[in-house]
């Protein structure tokens, strides 16, 4: 008796201690990780929008974007070439790692647009788009670990 209340108090103190990790970071970063949906909640859109070359650049702080956008646009020298998958996704890569893998575009439920594996929203590996014209994209990763390393990213159609 007093051994599963210790494994229940463990397992409690464990649950409340894993909710406090959420950390606001302010305009234009994470906000805490959406709950994941189950993957009946959302819908794949067409990869369309995202198929073509791209200038990239980070920033990690709202005054720091027109010149992350500038470096996107030199950066079409060189661009960042995003191709349609196989199962209608895009090819992208994926942080710390070198092959790219097809992510699908995801709408949520709540209206937000997604680029990501076709697993529900809230993988660690899903990014936020913020902002999305025909020129530009500006995406974030949900994790906030990842948003806070990697910074939000501006894609400038090349």
């Amino acid at each position: 008796m007093l051994r599963g209340f210790k494994l229940g108090a463990a397992i409690a103190i464990s649950a409340a201690v894993a909710g406090c990790g959420a950390v606001d970071f302010g305009f234009l970063s994470p906000s805490p990780s959406p709950t994941p949906e189950p993957a009946s909640s959302f819908r794949v859109l067409p990869p369309d929008p995202l198929i073509g070359k791209w200038g990239v650049a980070t920033f990690h702080s709202p005054n720091e974007r027109a010149s992350a956008e500038k470096q996107a646009r030199q950066r079409c020298a060189s661009p960042y070439v995003i191709v349609k998958g196989s199962t209608d996704g895009v090819m992208m890569h994926i942080p710390e790692d070198p092959d790219a893998h097809e992510l699908a575009l995801k709408r949520a439920a709540d209206g937000k647009t997604y680029v990501g594996f076709n697993a529900p929203i809230g993988d660690a590996n899903d990014r936020e788009i913020i902002e999305q014209t025909s020129k530009v994209l500006v995406m974030r990763f949900v994790d906030p670990d990842k948003a806070s390393r990697y910074g939000t990213s501006i894609y400038v159609k090349c």
